[in-house]
């Protein structure tokens, strides 16, 4: 007999198979019993019948605790009433394990009990619909970059300087010297550009930020595209298309798993391509007639971008920022210096910057000064410098945060559930 897995269950129907799982709940009435199965692929509704198997069988699936796990056979039918829209007619169980008691029952738990226990805490119907979003963003990130002739290149996890900023930074001792955990694989794709002409990363990055918003990690992941000879306006063209096309995967290969968080798929479907645009010039002048004091030269914050991005259905480009806000690398703007060719990209209903990108510099003397203006060491960004001093161009590229990402599209409170296993400034277990 084939085993199959769930999410194949609909090419079945009529067949006897068998399915490898755990079992996420059941209830009886009398001479029947409902199992529901999972095999981490879906769910499926299993029912026992007494009067259709031997009694040993019967009698022993009475003693299956939630999470036990099990090997059952049954008949595919289908079944418009259940969630998959199939459902098993049980012909035998075989218990692989009892499950000692469960600590996550169907009641509501607290938000700490659930992280000490995530390792369990994935298995639940909503953890699980998330991940497989996460999946699926992924996924379609490598598509949109591998169908444009990007390569991917593995940037390094230990560096030797910052990307970002010190102030972030998490420091190791490396045999004689002192090591970070990297911030971002920018720079290396900026070496890397040279060589190929379109490339990117996907990889984790850390931030040392003493911060408990619902928008912060120390442990996240980016996907960052770098590209030879890409200006500015190219930079947020690609973003753009970018989201659009992500977006547009998870609608048509996760529907299900939305509508099992409750999301709005509505506000999703809005998003199409082109997005509204803003210079921070005009973002200041925005806050300012929502009742909020900004200064020009100040950084937005979330409850800034919060605002922003209310006034509009699908995210919205800001640009232009002054560049003593922003990172040392990014190129002034010729007509006016004080500002760079850089941009966030603000996901609508307030889940913040899931984009931030911008036209680098490319003229070697004027990295040197942007370097010394940022009390960066010099030696440190030799081979950085190196990539100016032969065959520069101009050259632009992004980081989108994933898990941001995610939590916007599945509608969540909190970044912490769109990562298998949050680090967060307060928690590094399990």
């Amino acid at each position: 007999m084939e085993h199959v897995y769930l999410k194949n269950i609909g090419d079945y129907v009529g067949q006897e198979v068998e399915i490898k799982g755990w079992l996420y709940n059941k209830r009886s009435s009398g001479k029947i019993q409902f199992l529901i199965i999972r095999d981490g692929t879906d769910m499926i509704q299993g029912v026992l019948v007494k009067s259709e198997v031997p009694e040993e069988v019967f009698e022993a699936a009475k003693e299956l605790t939630q999470e036990s796990s099990l090997i059952v056979r049954g008949v595919v039918r289908a079944d418009e009433r259940a969630p998959s829209g199939y459902e098993l007619s049980l012909t035998d169980v075989k218990i692989v394990q009892i499950a000692e008691e469960y600590p996550i029952t169907p009641k509501e738990h607290g938000v700490e009990f659930l992280l000490d226990r995530r390792h369990l805490w994935l298995r639940s119907q909503k953890q699980h619909a998330i991940m497989l979003v996460r999946h699926e963003v992924i996924s379609a990130s490598r598509d949109f970059f591998n169908e444009r002739g990007f390569i991917q290149i593995d940037a390094p996890i230990l560096t030797p300087a910052a990307a970002e900023g010190t102030s972030t930074l998490f420091e190791t001792d490396y045999f004689d010297d002192k090591a970070y955990l990297s911030q971002s694989g920018q720079l290396y794709l900026e070496a890397a550009v040279a060589a190929f002409g379109k490339v990117y990363c996907f990889g984790p990055t850390f931030r040392a930020e003493k911060s408990k918003t619902r928008r912060h990690l120390t442990e996240f992941w980016m996907l960052e595209p770098e590209v030879a000879y890409a200006d500015h306006e190219y930079n947020m063209q690609l973003q753009e298309e970018f989201i659009c096309y992500i977006v547009e995967r998870v609608l048509k290969n996760c529907r299900r798993q939305l509508e099992i968080l409750g999301r709005d798929i509505s506000k999703l479907e809005a998003v199409k391509a082109p997005f509204p645009r803003m210079t921070y010039d005009e973002a200041v002048e925005l806050l300012r007639k929502n009742g909020v004091e900004k200064e020009w030269g100040e950084d937005l914050g979330g409850a800034d971008e919060t605002i922003i991005a209310e006034q509009f259905d699908k995210p919205v480009i800001v640009e232009r920022y002054p560049a003593a806000v922003k990172a040392f690398y990014m190129e002034p703007d010729p007509e006016r210096p004080e500002v760079v060719l850089g941009n966030d990209m603000l996901a609508p209903e307030g889940y913040g910057e899931i984009i931030g990108g911008s036209q680098r510099i490319h003229d070697p003397e004027l990295l040197k000064q942007r370097l010394q203006e940022n009390d960066l060491p010099e030696e440190n960004y030799a081979w950085y410098l190196d990539i100016r001093r032969y065959g520069t161009v101009p050259h632009s590229g992004f980081g989108m945060g994933l898990e941001r990402t995610v939590t916007w599209l599945c509608g969540l409170a909190h970044l912490r559930e769109a990562i298998p296993f949050p680090r967060l400034i307060n928690r590094i277990y399990p």
